[in-house]
């Protein structure tokens, strides 16, 4: 009998505690583990840096749900994305998108600026901007993110692969903002897909961590591994455990999550003081039939508006919703509301009007009620 991923995520496939009886696998928060008197392992674990029971158990999972070879969890989402950038050889030529994670580009820059890597940006929905940008022979490494945090643009993961591939380059794909429940980018031709599993794979916002899954373990995914160790950019074995018990619910969360982004987006593009509403959702969104090829169970919790007020009013109304909480953060339970670009800095590409919304899974018209009064407030 073949299971499908909602009973996968459900079951965390079907691991329990054999010795208990528990339906839940334990924490194994042991560091270091027993040898025999010949000194050979008891099991196949010496040391929990490289791994540990708990942390291997919660990648199994998450490999499973993206269709995977294997995965790595790390100790948070800059880490992974570290870890990845490590595998790239000195001064290699990396194409990146104009939007994405603010955190993720500081970090190229960062390597730019000390000569480890050479960078070509293009913007997310231009297809003939990233062949341009793709330099076959020289590019080793293609990154980008769908949808966009916080613009929401979506990119074509296919496309984005072909273009890769036939450089010679490897792609990486960002899928935090969209997740294996919806959409699995290393069938769509990604070669490695990273997650901050902080957001959406946890889904509590109780979780620091990062996480890489890989579509063959081939040497650079061997090299990832063994930097991985080198440099301690584990995450604990309670982290683990409750990233695990978070992807249980990860298809039910995000439906509901979706669902509710949805319907905010819809009533927020019906507001006269809103003069954008970015979301792949909606049929007028120029990402859509990309997003609806890509994402196939939901759009997802996160959309951006921009307030006709300008910076002033996107701050007024983050102070002001109730049922929003004014936080730095994406894809948990709870419902945030952020002005984004005094956070990311002056650099940011970022409108200064523009506020991102993570919708959690409360009921949409508290959300909906909640930031019409906000913006009448606001209009006041």
């Amino acid at each position: 009998m073949t299971k499908r991923l909602e009973t996968l995520a459900a079951q965390a496939l079907h691991q329990t505690d054999l010795e208990t009886g528990a339906v839940i696998p334990p924490i194994h928060p042991a560091t270091t583990f027993m040898r025999d008197e010949k000194n050979a392992l008891v099991g196949d674990m010496d040391y929990r840096r490289p791994k540990g029971p708990t942390e291997v158990q919660a990648a199994k999972v998450l490999a499973a749900l993206e269709g995977a070879s294997d995965a790595r969890l790390f100790s948070s989402g800059l880490a992974a994305i570290a870890a990845i950038l490590d595998t790239l050889q000195i001064g290699a030529h990396v194409v990146a998108q104009t939007e994405m994670y603010y955190g993720a580009k500081k970090l190229l820059h960062h390597l730019a600026a000390k000569g480890l890597i050479s960078l070509t940006f293009f913007e997310p929905h231009d297809k003939a901007g990233l062949k341009k940008a793709v330099q076959s022979g020289k590019t080793e490494l293609v990154w980008i993110e769908t949808p966009a945090n916080p613009s929401w643009a979506v990119v074509d993961v296919a496309h984005a692969a072909e273009i890769a591939h036939g450089a010679g380059a490897i792609l990486a794909v960002d899928g935090t903002c969209s997740p294996p429940c919806t959409t699995r980018a290393l069938d769509l031709g990604a070669d490695l897909v990273m997650h901050s599993a902080t957001k959406y794979l946890n889904g509590h916002s109780d979780v620091l961590m990062g996480a890489v899954v890989t579509k063959s373990q081939d040497e650079r995914w061997e090299k990832l591994c063994a930097g991985h160790s080198l440099t301690g950019a584990v995450p604990s074995a309670f982290d683990s455990w409750l990233m695990m018990r978070g992807l249980r619910t990860l298809f039910v969360r995000f439906e509901r999550q979706s669902a509710n982004a949805l319907k905010v987006a819809e009533a927020m593009n019906a507001h006269d003081a809103v003069s954008h509403v970015l979301y792949p959702g909606l049929e007028d969104h120029t990402g859509h039939a990309v997003a609806a090829r890509q994402m196939t169970n939901g759009f997802g919790g996160l959309l951006s508006i921009r307030l006709k007020g300008g910076p002033e009013a996107a701050r007024k109304l983050c102070a002001s919703t109730k049922v929003f909480l004014q936080a730095t953060s994406i894809g948990g339970v709870e419902s945030l509301i952020e002005h984004r670009k005094p956070i990311e800095g002056p650099s940011s590409p970022t409108p200064d009007n523009l506020v991102r919304l993570s919708c959690g899974i409360e009921a949409a018209d508290d959300l909906i009620d909640d930031l019409s009064l906000a913006l009448d407030r606001v209009g006041n």
